[in-house]
């Protein structure tokens, strides 16, 4: 009589006919009376104490069964869909489904360590910040007494930027991984690396804000600058290229540029100027001239000269002047001064007139959008369609084109080079609607044959009610290719 295998929830697993070995599952189960059973029964004990020990996960799993994954070193148990680990965390490279909350999984892809939540995994660390540590450290370094002292250590990418103690100290010269960072001595506070004992940074690290007050400015003291007390020079001074500023709220500065281009610029504000004033001939103060963003003006309208008749400059170069220039009232063309008409008179400079036409008896040269022979509009399509579909008008909200088929109205042709570009600025593509343009044609056509749109935007020679064009050539090609055809839609 069969063995029936009932689960631990009392719902049958299998049946074990006698004499028989069912292998149901990763245990083989042994029916009645089956001869050198004990190898078997012995192989079954093994596998429960290794738990199915092996880099590949057993092939017939139950829920609840253990398994030892040798090749990750990782205990795992099938939740009946499939195997999870047991303690540890999850390892992918992908977010995994299935984890209670509570659970771990380790991020390969990016090496990081997320816990499942409520409503989704909380990265637990590292923060994703380039290459190597980026934290805030605690260390025990050794001072030059070879005490032990304990720092924060501000550290980006293994870069160590500043240390915070609560001591001053010189660093042990034994501790060369930190000292080859820049740190030799370490001031209670905060320092900056490569800060040498007088209190200045030799690099370009700063601190950035605004501070109440300060010891020291550029590794001078306080006292050794120029002040509102003592504001007078007892020397001639010397400054750096970036120069001096001047004034309360420093709109003028004096500057040098490129090594040695002298300059002048105000620079408070959005709107800065900067005037120019002299004292006329009865010593009055008169404001001759002002430079703002725009270039430079005049104080006064119609009121100062450049140059004089005694004193003129020689050339004066630009892209173009705006006002009345006593030789310019007739333009140059070669070695002719014509005059401006807006009418088509021989021998002068065509210009608009009042209604922003332009007259002329012919223009010669080409057009850049009258080379081509079709008139063509632009309509919305599904996909960009390929050139010579026949196309008509669909129902579909989200567009107002697509290909033609025999059964449909035609009303255009996708255009390669239309002459006549309406509703230019509107989104689609351009559609031919009356003119001379290649069809997609399949199967022989003759010249002066009519066309029809026969499935998917092909037409052909097999008469519709989708009347398209009338071939303008011949082709013997059964195949699909492009036709010039007039078209008659």
């Amino acid at each position: 009589m069969a063995y029936q295998i009932d689960r631990y929830n009392n719902t049958l697993l299998t049946s074990v006919e006698d004499g028989t070995i069912d292998q149901t599952t990763d245990l083989k189960f042994i029916g009645k009376n089956y001869a050198g059973y004990g190898e078997i029964q012995n192989e079954n004990f093994l596998f429960l104490l290794e738990s199915f020990s092996g880099a590949n996960q057993p092939s017939r799993p139950l829920s609840g069964q253990v398994w030892h994954d040798s090749g990750s070193s990782k205990m795992k148990f099938y939740d009946g869909t499939q195997w999870r680990t047991m303690g540890g965390s999850e390892i992918s490279a992908t977010e995994p489904t299935g984890l209670a909350v509570g659970d771990f999984w380790w991020d390969t892809n990016n090496e990081q360590l997320y816990t499942k939540g409520a409503s989704g995994f909380i990265l637990i660390g590292p923060q994703t910040a380039g290459e190597g540590v980026t934290q805030m450290q605690s260390l025990s370094v050794q001072d030059s007494t070879n005490s032990a002292r304990i720092v924060i250590a501000a550290t980006i990418e293994d870069n160590i930027v500043s240390l915070i103690s609560d001591s001053e100290f010189d660093i042990n010269t034994t501790e060369t991984a930190i000292r080859s960072q820049g740190y030799t001595r370490v001031k209670k506070g905060i320092t900056l690396r490569n800060t040498g004992a007088d209190g200045v940074t030799t690099s370009t690290d700063r601190y950035w804000g605004t501070a109440s007050n300060a010891d020291k400015l550029g590794g001078l003291s306080a006292s050794s600058y120029l002040t509102t007390a003592t504001p007078a020079f007892t020397s001639a001074i010397e400054t750096p290229d970036e120069g001096i500023l001047v004034g309360a709220s420093q709109d003028l500065q004096f500057l040098v540029e490129n090594g040695d281009e002298a300059v002048i610029q105000n620079v408070s504000g959005t709107s800065s100027i900067l005037k120019i004033k002299t004292t006329d001939g009865a010593g009055t103060l008169t404001h001759v001239a002002t430079f703002n963003s725009s270039g430079m003006m005049p104080a006064a309208d119609n009121t100062f000269d450049i140059g004089s008749s005694t004193l003129a400059w020689r050339d004066i170069h630009a892209y173009s002047f705006v006002g009345e220039a006593t030789k310019s009232t007739a333009m140059r063309v070669g070695t002719d001064f014509r005059t401006a008409s807006v009418s088509a008179s021989n021998n002068t400079v065509a210009v608009r007139d009042a209604t922003g036409n332009i007259a002329a008896n012919l223009f010669q040269g080409t057009a850049t959008q009258a080379r081509y022979a079709d008139l063509a509009e632009k309509y919305t399509t599904a996909e960009k369609l390929p050139a010579g579909t026949a196309v008509a008008v669909c129902a579909h909200e989200d567009h107002e084109v697509a290909p033609a088929s025999a059964s449909d109205m035609c009303i255009g042709v996708v255009s390669t080079d239309p002459a006549y570009m309406m509703n230019s600025e509107a989104d689609g593509q351009y559609i031919g609607l009356k003119g001379r343009l290649p069809v997609r044609v399949k199967g022989a056509v003759q010249k002066g044959n009519a066309v029809y749109a026969m499935d998917d935007g092909v037409s052909s020679t097999i008469k519709t009610s989708a009347l398209v064009g009338v071939a303008l050539e011949t082709s013997s090609d059964e195949g699909e290719k492009l036709i010039e055809c007039v078209l008659k839609v």
